[in-house]
């Protein structure tokens, strides 16, 4: 997965929450738009729509979901939260991953998370994968002695994870992207979501209809989901791909913007 792209209401407002809260740098800088990862790596685009209203109710972005490349990264995150009272909105473990929730200033979601070692959930996904409460207690004492104060951002390697949209119909989203775009289904609850992945990951991809069942996409004037980035491995993948999704930028059934690209 590649960059993310969402409106905001106040780009100020969000760079400081963004750089502070979150641990991105900003890579560049124009007017009312920006671009924000963690090393040279971009992560997210923020593009400034004064006034926007938060998007509830609406076809759109459910989190963006961070992946941190090992679990000491997550614990310094995790550390750095507590230390600056940066609120949370949940923390879970779904066994394949440990997962830290929170909402931005235009309540877009968001999801740091670490994975748990491949071996221990590959082929078996459909079976292990599920939501508990996670051990902060014990996800903290993996941060080393002496380093209380070690955050000093999002490490190098971090990456879009996976995104999870809110979607009006998941047999739809999943005709889309199954059928279409060529990810695996991994698991799917009935009606309400649905996950997808490419490469036997756990999943690149979600939908639910939790907030969204039947509901159009989130329009001007909300802060909203712009779009996000799909990276195929090679020009002949891109290309394929592109040819039976009708374009190298596209939209799935609900409405959410998709740009292919080459990696």
């Amino acid at each position: 997965m590649g960059r993310v792209d969402l409106s905001v209401a106040d780009l100020n407002r969000s760079l400081d929450y963004y750089r502070n809260a979150i641990g991105l740098s900003v890579l560049s800088q124009n007017g009312g738009e920006a671009t924000l990862g963690a090393g040279s790596t971009e992560l997210l685009r923020l593009v400034e729509e004064p006034g926007a209203t938060p998007a509830t109710g609406y076809s759109g972005l459910f989190h963006v979901a961070l992946l941190v490349p090992e679990r000491v990264a997550l614990a310094r995150w995790l550390a750095h939260a507590v230390r600056e009272r940066v609120q949370l909105t949940g923390a879970s473990d779904h066994t394949v991953s440990e997962a830290l929730y929170l909402r931005d200033p235009d309540r877009h979601g968001i999801e740091i998370y670490a994975d748990r070692p491949r071996e221990q959930w590959d082929g078996r996904v459909g079976q292990l994968m599920g939501t508990a409460p996670l051990d902060l207690d014990d996800l903290l004492r993996t941060v080393p002695d002496g380093d209380s104060d070690g955050f000093d951002g999002l490490p190098d390697g971090t990456t879009v994870g996976h995104v999870h949209l809110c979607v009006a119909e998941v047999d739809a989203s999943v005709g889309f992207y199954r059928d279409r775009l060529g990810f695996d289904l991994v698991a799917q609850l009935g009606p309400q979501a649905a996950f997808l992945s490419a490469g036997g990951y756990h999943h690149h991809l979600a939908g639910n209809t939790w907030e969204s069942r039947g509901a159009p996409a989130a329009p001007e004037g909300t802060a909203r989901l712009l779009g996000y980035t799909v990276v195929l491995p090679d020009a002949e993948s891109a290309t394929a791909t592109s040819e039976r999704v009708g374009g190298a930028e596209t939209q799935d059934p609900s409405g959410n913007r998709v740009r292919l690209v080459t990696g």
